[in-house]
């Protein structure tokens, strides 16, 4: 696996699949399928696969879990549902079966869509640490495109979605539809040939240092929904 400081200077290493890019896999192959269509060039195919992404597979941050099968690209998408992670390791994976290349990139952001239950996992903070980016290299350009949140996530919480015409960046905005503080970004650690799961276990558990257990203990119990306890939480 190669890591880069910053955007990757060349394409070389970024293609292909490997163990979480299991790009020929028929349920891979299905979804981007449904998900592109007719289009035609890399532009107009990594925006299709953007949308799919952003929206088809739900944003769920109550379900992190360290099985690595659980962050194939073929699993998220059976799933339905994932955080940052394994949505861009999805939209990166995507985008290198139909010929872009990609890479998997973390960065720390703060992040003010949250929910109590969220925090207390967290240890009462609202960094997120490594939260997931693709970074797809589109008509000579790499671009960075985030596809957590889902429309109707967004929709919900008057959260402005994030948008991606395949030219520019797309990433979370710093502000929400009633201009009250969303998001903001601290830290970029750059991007990897493939997800780095063992570096992000090792994050969180600086970080993190209970979450594991309470994933653990909470192995038999349904989490609920993210987006339930944000919209009741955003009522009081």
């Amino acid at each position: 696996m190669i890591h880069t400081e910053g955007l990757p200077s060349s394409t070389d290493a970024y293609v292909g699949a490997t163990d979480f890019f299991d790009i020929d896999h028929p349920t891979v192959r299905e979804f981007i399928a449904s998900a592109t269509g007719d289009a035609t060039g890399e532009r107009e195919l990594a925006v299709r696969l953007f949308y799919a992404v952003r929206d088809r597979i739900r944003y769920d941050p109550y379900r992190v879990t360290y099985d690595p099968a659980d962050y194939r690209a073929s699993a998220v998408i059976a799933a339905g549902y994932g955080w940052c992670v394994p949505k861009a390791g999805l939209l990166a994976a995507c985008a290198r079966a139909v010929g872009i290349p990609s890479a998997i990139g973390l960065a720390d952001v703060v992040n003010h869509l949250n929910t109590e239950k969220l925090r207390e996992r967290m240890n009462g903070v609202n960094v997120f640490y490594n939260h997931g980016y693709a970074a797809m290299y589109i008509d000579g350009q790499w671009l960075k495109a985030v596809p957590a949140f889902n429309i109707e996530l967004c929709e919900r919480f008057g959260v402005r979605p994030t948008e991606f015409d395949g030219r520019h960046d797309a990433l979370y905005q710093e502000f929400d539809v009633g201009n009250r503080r969303h998001m903001e970004y601290l830290a970029d650690h750059g991007c990897w040939s493939d997800l780095p799961l063992d570096k992000i276990r090792a994050d969180f558990a600086i970080h993190y240092p209970q979450l594991e257990a309470r994933m653990k203990a909470a192995t038999n119990e349904d989490p609920g929904r993210f987006e339930d306890d944000a919209l009741s939480e955003r009522g009081r």
